[in-house]
């Protein structure tokens, strides 16, 4: 589980583009996370980001904070932080029987269901929204900073093998002409023009 972590963060810190556009889809993608909309988030999240020009890639990956695993966790907290805030009493019991009366009571609370969750993902996405903005900004922007100084470093050696080069061939050609020089003398004659 720590490894595939691990590798997601790699493979998200590597999204090219502006780390400010990641950023913001990042944060997009949380935000949309936490909202009742599970099933069509992502298709949400791309369609909003590309609107505003975010990256998609992001936003994608944001919403993958609501999973089967984590789904539990985060609509049980939008809820209950949604029926504080808007006092909604609503709140549904179920038993172990669940028969019609059940369903038909499901029926009857869900627009207030619906409102304590929709209020509570709103209070509870936007600081994961502004958090996660902060903490993929700085991740994304680090990332790319190593990476131009990396490509600054071998490119400066690659200069300088270069560098190294033309002078080893100067060099080499010099020596040549210096031996060239020698071996014309030496097959002149001593009256010859150019001869000391």
């Amino acid at each position: 589980m720590v490894r595939a972590v691990e590798k997601a963060y790699e493979r998200f810190i590597r999204i090219r583009g502006n780390p400010k556009e990641i950023a913001l889809g990042f944060a997009l993608g949380l935000f949309i996370g936490v909202s009742p909309t599970m099933g069509i988030q992502i298709l949400i999240a791309i369609f909003i980001a590309s609107i505003l020009k975010w990256n998609k890639y992001a936003a994608a990956i944001g919403v993958w904070i609501t999973n089967p695993l984590t789904a539990p966790f985060i609509y049980s907290l939008t809820y209950l932080t949604g029926t504080k805030i808007t006092g909604i009493q609503n709140s549904l019991k179920l038993t172990g029987n669940f028969d019609w009366d059940t369903l038909i009571d499901l029926f009857h609370k869900s627009p207030g269901i619906m409102t304590a969750l929709v209020v509570g993902g709103v209070f509870v996405g936007l600081p994961l929204a502004v958090t996660g903005y902060f903490l993929a900004f700085t991740a994304v922007e680090n990332y790319q900073k190593r990476l131009k100084e990396k490509l600054r470093e071998k490119k400066e050696k690659l200069k300088q093998k270069v560098k190294q080069r033309k002078q080893h061939k100067a060099a080499f050609h010099s020596g040549n002409k210096r031996r060239e020089v020698k071996d014309i003398s030496k097959i002149l004659p001593p009256d010859a023009p150019g001869q000391n």
